[in-house]
């Protein structure tokens, strides 16, 4: 489907210029696509593509791909109750798309001491480090954004990228479908390990593929 998105996006684009009633429709496209460019997709899909840009302020989000080597993080947050004390835990989520390998911890807060100790301890769980690394555009890490890719990257951020030897990548500002696989398990993670809210004087999780264990909160 990847390679005629932007031939829905060119039929689009030159249907300004046309009648409003003589503009395609999502069936006129799916037809032509099929009859002159071999279009074995299904309908759905073109449909979803021209709702997308239409909705989208004339965009349409390319499907992504994800190697082998490459991982999402992202910071969520959920209610958990500890020692008696309901509090709001920072959850560090690591993802490796390729293999929907995934590690998840809790920790008290989100901060450089457990952005950096989630790294840690999900390199240790995977037993790798991954070679390119995405994230969103969190404080944690960047000092300053200079540039629609460039960032003025914090030290302490610098000092973990030349220990573990990673590419980092920034996704674009409020462009989150970039990372999406990891921010869609910061909800899954809510709604399958902390309902209802946990208690107890230690709770996190783990999670790679069909298993999943609990461990510490950090």
């Amino acid at each position: 489907m990847e390679r005629f998105l932007p031939l829905i996006a060119e039929i689009l684009v030159s249907d300004a210029k046309a009648p409003k009633k003589q503009r395609h429709t999502a069936q006129r496209i799916f037809d032509r696509l099929v009859a002159e460019h071999a279009f074995d997709g299904c309908y759905s899909s073109v449909k979803e593509a021209v709702r997308q840009w239409r909705q989208g302020g004339q965009e349409v989000f390319l499907p992504l791909s994800h190697p082998p080597g490459e991982a999402q993080v992202d910071f969520g947050f959920a209610e958990v109750d500890v020692a008696g004390e309901r509090i709001k835990a920072a959850l560090f989520v690591m993802t490796l798309p390729y293999s929907d390998a995934v590690f998840i911890q809790a920790f008290r807060r989100e901060c450089t001491e457990a952005f950096q100790e989630g790294h840690r301890r999900a390199f240790e769980f995977f037993g790798a480090v991954p070679t390119r690394i995405s994230y969103d555009n969190s404080r944690v890490a960047i000092a300053k954004i200079t540039g629609s890719r460039s960032r003025q990257l914090k030290s302490e951020f610098l000092r973990l990228q030349s220990h573990y030897l990673f590419q980092a990548h920034f996704c674009l500002v409020r462009r989150a479908n970039e990372k999406g696989k990891v921010e869609g398990l910061v909800g899954f993670t809510r709604r399958n390990f902390l309902v209802p809210v946990p208690r107890g004087r230690r709770s996190a999780a783990k999670h790679s593929g069909k298993s999943h264990s609990w461990s510490g909160l950090a």
